[in-house]
């Protein structure tokens, strides 16, 4: 089955960026010249994703919009003759089928993911999160979804090793590595952000999976969980249980944007990553360096 869909959780109201997201969506924040949305989006598109599913609450409505046709803007940048930007803003608006429905109450992240069964159907799908931005030569959502392929259309989690001391921040993984591949291992167990001493690895989930639609049926199962919310793990904890789930420890460098340091350690990272940035990046922080030591 080819994965058409992506689902993205928006939902949540971004208290560590108050009062920026008073108005604004945290989601909406730029890095560089785009916002968060549209590197989760872009991986999508470039995954071969036909469909984002959006997963909204109030106020969240210039997400949608942002991946919309602007015809006034696009008119004054053509009268203008700004060709370049008008070009960017088209693709923007045509680069991808977008989706919304609403998440009315905040119940984690399992309970966004089973708001979006009504649109995602019978089919397999992948879920993005949007404050994990990946930066890879292929898209973190493709290399899942070639193992999805590979082993004959199963779940496979995204992964990556953290420090023992940041396990009780994620969904920490354990499972056998399949023979002549260590960056796949059949899953055996899903724990959510166990405490370091408690760990029974440190592989951890940040935010990539491509999940088969018997999920949904697990989702509906599961109690409340961590925080008294509807956890993923624990889904796939029981969807495990059921049929083969993978791990699959991903190339490429994860960059956190949940809160305000991760987030300029993102911005600091993908400006020195980009050609047209990188030189002038480098002069501010060899700048700030002499003012340090002087």
């Amino acid at each position: 089955m080819k994965i058409r869909k992506a689902v993205i959780p928006v939902a949540g109201k971004g208290t560590r960026f108050l009062p920026a997201t008073k108005e604004i969506p945290k989601e909406m924040i730029p890095i560089l010249d785009k916002p968060m949305i549209h590197y989760a989006v872009e991986e999508a598109v470039l995954s071969g994703v036909e469909q984002v599913i959006f997963v909204t609450s109030t106020r969240k409505e210039t997400i949608e919009n942002y991946f919309d046709r602007n015809f006034d803007l696009e008119s004054f940048l053509e009268q203008v003759g700004k060709e370049k930007l008008l070009s960017q803003i088209k693709d923007i608006g045509s680069m991808i089928e977008v989706c919304t429905i609403r998440q009315k109450k905040q119940l984690g992240l399992g309970h966004a993911v089973l708001c979006a069964e009504s649109i995602v159907g019978k089919e397999d799908f992948a879920v993005i999160l949007g404050d994990d931005l990946v930066h890879s030569p292929t898209p973190a959502t493709k290399q899942l979804i070639e193992v999805y392929e590979a082993q004959s259309c199963r779940s496979v989690i995204g992964v990556m090793e953290v420090d023992r001391a940041d396990t009780k921040k994620y969904g920490i993984v354990d499972g056998a590595f399949l023979e002549n591949d260590n960056r796949t291992m059949l899953m055996e167990t899903m724990v959510e952000k166990p405490e370091p001493d408690q760990a029974p690895s440190l592989l951890a989930s940040p935010g990539r999976y491509v999940l088969t639609s018997e999920i949904f049926d697990c989702l509906r199962e599961i109690p409340r969980g961590v925080g008294g919310e509807y956890q993923l793990t624990d889904a796939i904890n029981l969807l495990a249980s059921k049929e083969s789930v993978y791990a699959h420890r991903f190339i490429g460098d994860r960059f956190d944007t949940g809160n305000v340091p991760s987030y300029l350690n993102a911005v600091v990272e993908f400006a020195l990553r980009d050609k047209r940035y990188s030189e002038v990046m480098k002069k501010i922080i060899l700048e700030k360096k002499i003012k340090l030591e002087k």
